[in-house]
């Protein structure tokens, strides 16, 4: 029974469901971002490059097997470079997103500087010297 309650101990913790909120807001960005890069960054550089479609770009290792029939018996094997340059511009799009998220709110966060307070009258032990002091300059 130790372990149970340990573990619903450690899952309820705030740490853990702010950790779980986080991740599900996450995925849920990085669908967003994707579909901004690959719908409406990418068509726009792919036109400027000559109408070039980046997730098609391919690297061919070696052409595809086709029997007599026409049917292909073995895959082409290729790199998929364009799916490469694809999700580094999806990296880098999230990444500025999340620096500047961090910045604004970093910025919010800062606190103004404190003015300095008053000086306050001197302390009890300081009072209490001096009339020590004082007393013994009378005798």
């Amino acid at each position: 029974m130790g372990f149970i309650k340990e573990f619903k101990e450690f899952s309820t913790r705030g740490n853990v469901m702010q950790l779980a909120v986080g991740i599900i807001i996450g995925s849920a960005f990085g669908k967003i971002v994707s579909s901004l890069v690959a719908d409406i960054v990418m068509p726009p550089i792919g036109y400027i490059v000559g109408g070039i479609k980046f997730t098609d770009l391919k690297l061919w290792l070696k052409d595809a097997v086709v029997d007599s029939t026409g049917k292909v018996t073995k895959e082409a094997i290729t790199l998929n470079i364009g799916n490469f340059i694809q999700a580094v511009f999806d990296f880098l799009l999230i990444a500025v997103v999340i620096f500047l998220m961090v910045k604004i709110i970093n910025s919010l966060n800062r606190k103004k500087p404190e003015e300095p307070a008053a000086p306050k009258g001197p302390s009890e032990e300081v009072l209490l010297l001096s009339e020590i002091r004082d007393l013994l300059k009378k005798q």
